[in-house]
This record gives structure tokens, C-alpha cells and sequence, in this order.
């Protein structure tokens, strides 16, 4: 009688943001002793199209798989992408052709008056159907410039939009509209942890964890292309905790990331930390965690 064999479990991908400080340990990691599987750059530190910028990149690719990770372009500001920030994206994708891209649900620019102001932040949108009808056109408009599917970041929010302006109030639960615009732009979901249990912890949530999983689960797995891990800062900003990516991943988001990896499978996962870096090997350590959490679930 012959046994049937067991295939073999899928490997977990996991990586890390790189960051300036560390370009040089990156370089030299060896990743044989403590695999890395892939690194994130932020788009925006990339742009330049020669001189050292260009040889740095060249350098790391040739060591590490690339995750393209832009916060500028401001996808759900009720307004047309600015063109020359579009361009400067696209030809840094199609130059690197990076086996993730992502980007944010957010604003981060509007016309006031006759001048256009950018508020140097990521700020959030109304969940209702005009920011669902323009910030699908968007992801549409940067997907047909890229020429293949974008990834799109849930994002921590410290005010409402109706907060400012009652005609912008919610009409869709967040993670409703998630997928409403996941379905209709065609794109996939970069799911960070953090950021949710920021809001819930915000919010005041009773069962910071069990409210973060609830969302998650009503998730079509497929929509899930990426997932983020991170800590925050206990200092808090006017009574809220602030999303700085300050500290080393908190326990709440190990277990959150825990019952997810469970939930999903091996998704490919990214760790970052952007403020208050430590030294390269602390952050080595945040992925082998995440790695036998994941090879663990």
C-alpha cells in the first residue's frame, strides 16, 4: 500500500525596510547566517536617476529581492495625480521591476483657492462613494502607468474627515470599502497590522485584538497581498497614540500577526521601524520572529 506524500509546506517570506542608516550593514549582511527575503524602499528616496542613488540600488538588488513602497502620490485626494511624481514612480518601476508595489489610502493634497497645498502627511478619507469613485479612478490611472496591479495600505487615522466637513461622513465600514475598492480598481490589500491596532487602541476598543480580527476576517484571503508588522511609542500626542514605527514590533501585533498568518497562510510580510532606529541586527532579530511565528502557524 503506497502513502500519499505530504507536500511541503510553503516557506514564509519575510522582510524589512531599509533605511537609510543602514544601507551599508544591508550590504554586508550575510544572509545565509540570517535570511532576509526581500527589503522595502520608500519610492521617494529613489527618484534621482543617476550619481550614487542609482549605483546603491543597482548594489542592492543584486543582494535582496525589492518592495517598492511610495507615500506621495496621495491616491484618494480629490484631485488629479500630480504628473510629475506619477512619472518619477513609474520609471522607478519599470527600472527595478520590484516584486511588490504598494502605496496608501490616503490624501495628502488639495486645492485651496487657487493654489494647491500639500500637507506633508497621510491623512484619511471618508469612507463613502465619491472617495470610493476617485480613489478607484486613481489606483486605475497609476495601474494602466506601472502596467500591472498596485497594492494599497490601510491607513492609522487620528481625526475623521467629518470631523472637519459633515458632507464628507462615512456611509461604508472601513474594511467594506477595502474591498469594494479592491474589487473595482482591480488592486490587492497591503494589510498593516499596526496601523490597525493603533485605531482600535484610539477608539477605545474593548477587545483591542479580537476587534482587529473580526475585520481581517471579512477579508477575501486573495485580496491579501502583503501584510505589515510594527511597534509604536508609548508617548502619546494629544491623548493619541502616534503610528511613528518607533519601536520594536508590539506584543499585541506579534499575536494579532499570529492569528492572521493562521487565518491567511504565508502571506509575504515586512517589518519596519522608521524612527529611533536601532542597531541592523535588532531589526534581523524582529524577522526571525516573524519567520518562526510564521512557520509556526
Amino acid at each position: 500500500m503506497h502513502k500519499h506524500k505530504t507536500l511541503p509546506k510553503p516557506e514564509p517570506c519575510i522582510g524589512l525596510g531599509l533605511r537609510h542608516l543602514h544601507y551599508d550593514q544591508a550590504l554586508n549582511h550575510q544572509v545565509e547566517d540570517a535570511p532576509i527575503d526581500f527589503v522595502e524602499i520608500h519610492a521617494e528616496n529613489f527618484f534621482a536617476k543617476g550619481g550614487i542613488t542609482r549605483a546603491l540600488l543597482d548594489d542592492v538588488q543584486n543582494k535582496y529581492s525589492l518592495s517598492v513602497h511610495g507615500t506621495s502620490l496621495g491616491l484618494g485626494s480629490q484631485m488629479a495625480l500630480p504628473q510629475d511624481t506619477l512619472a518619477q514612480f513609474v520609471e522607478l518601476v519599470n527600472r527595478t521591476q520590484p516584486m511588490l508595489v504598494s502605496e496608501h489610502l490616503c490624501f495628502n493634497r488639495a486645492m485651496v483657492g487657487n493654489k494647491i497645498y500639500h500637507s506633508g502627511d497621510l491623512l484619511p478619507i471618508a469612507y463613502n462613494d465619491a472617495s470610493l469613485m476617485q480613489i478607484v479612478g486613481n489606483i486605475q490611472q497609476l495601474q494602466d502607468a506601472i502596467k500591472r496591479p498596485i497594492l494599497i495600505e490601510n491607513l492609522s487615522a487620528y481625526m475623521l474627515p467629518s470631523d472637519i466637513d459633515e458632507s464628507s461622513a462615512d456611509t461604508m465600514q472601513e474594511f467594506e470599502f477595502l474591498v469594494s475598492m479592491c474589487e473595482q480598481a482591480g488592486c490587492g490589500l497591503l494589510l498593516d497590522l499596526n496601523n490597525l491596532l493603533v485605531n482600535a487602541l484610539n477608539q477605545k476598543s474593548p477587545e483591542v485584538l479580537d476587534s482587529a480580527f473580526a475585520k481581517i476576517k471579512t477579508l477575501p484571503a486573495h485580496l491579501v497581498g502583503e501584510i505589515h508588522l510594527a511597534g509604536f511609542s508609548e508617548r502619546q500626542v494629544a491623548g493619541f497614540i502616534i503610528d511613528d514605527h518607533g519601536q520594536a514590533v508590539s506584543e499585541q501585533c506579534w499575536q494579532l500577526y499570529a492569528q492572521v498568518v493562521k487565518h491567511l497562510g504565508h502571506v509575504p510580510t515586512l517589518v519596519e521601524w522608521d524612527t529611533n532606529l536601532p542597531e541592523w541586527q535588532v531589526l534581523v532579530k524582529q524577522t526571525q520572529i516573524a519567520r518562526s511565528i510564521a512557520i509556526g502557524a
